[in-house]
């Protein structure tokens, strides 16, 4: 493992977000600290949280001196810090590739159905209409990233290596599973996923192998 014990990573088990920086550490074999933050109990709105995310987000990470939030920001920053086992091609058309898929995970999927997004529609109409919304922005998400990627996609989105792409795609795939997405639909995610669930980076990474998951006992 790199030299990076300096490393504090604010995360939330079940958090799309902090997956996604608990990937991209581990595939740059990194070391950090794991700082659980429970956004269900609303930890996310302490003093001492708000002081490094003004936002009440998760993924905080925190690297010395520096405080950066943003799952996407985080990715960039630990990218040029630590530039050994890179998550970005020099490629420039699969650099570009690995972004665009970054960004629609990131930008068209995610946050369209984060835990703030749902909570209000389940207040506002009903816990049916929420699955259903979030169903909606999955899928058509998961539409355009298929398409995208078919003809692309080797043992890995881009390529015959994890890169960012994957940081990024993995943790939207687990979190369709929540929402009974039916992945038959999209072959080649499908294809990904099976990859992603015999990497050991990412499955150091998932959600129920973090210390701050529910128990299963």
């Amino acid at each position: 493992m790199e030299d990076s014990a300096k490393l504090q990573l604010y995360s939330y088990w079940r958090s799309s977000s902090s997956h996604r920086i608990r990937i991209a550490l581990n595939l740059k074999g990194l070391e950090y600290e794991y700082k659980p933050v429970n956004i269900v109990k609303n930890e996310q709105s302490s003093p001492e949280f708000v002081k490094l995310n003004p936002l009440k987000y998760v993924p905080v990470l925190v690297d010395g001196d520096a405080v950066i939030a943003d799952s996407f920001v985080i990715t960039l920053y630990l990218e040029d810090k630590y530039p050994e086992h890179p998550l970005l091609p020099k490629d420039l058309k699969n650099k570009a590739l690995n972004l665009q898929v970054a960004s629609i995970v990131g930008s068209s999927i995610q946050p369209l159905h984060n835990l703030g997004v749902l909570n209000y529609i389940e207040e506002k109409l009903n816990s049916n209409a929420k699955v259903a919304w979030a169903q909606y922005h999955i899928n058509y998400g998961f539409e355009a990233l298929e398409k995208l990627l078919k003809d692309v996609a080797g043992k890995f989105a881009t390529g015959d290596k994890a890169q960012l792409a994957d940081a990024f795609l993995a943790p939207q795939i687990v979190t369709a599973s929540r929402f009974e997405i039916d992945m038959g639909r999209y072959p080649t995610l499908s294809r990904l996923k099976e990859a992603y669930d015999e990497h050991p980076a990412f499955i150091a990474a998932l959600p129920t192998n973090q210390p701050d998951a529910p128990s299963s006992s």
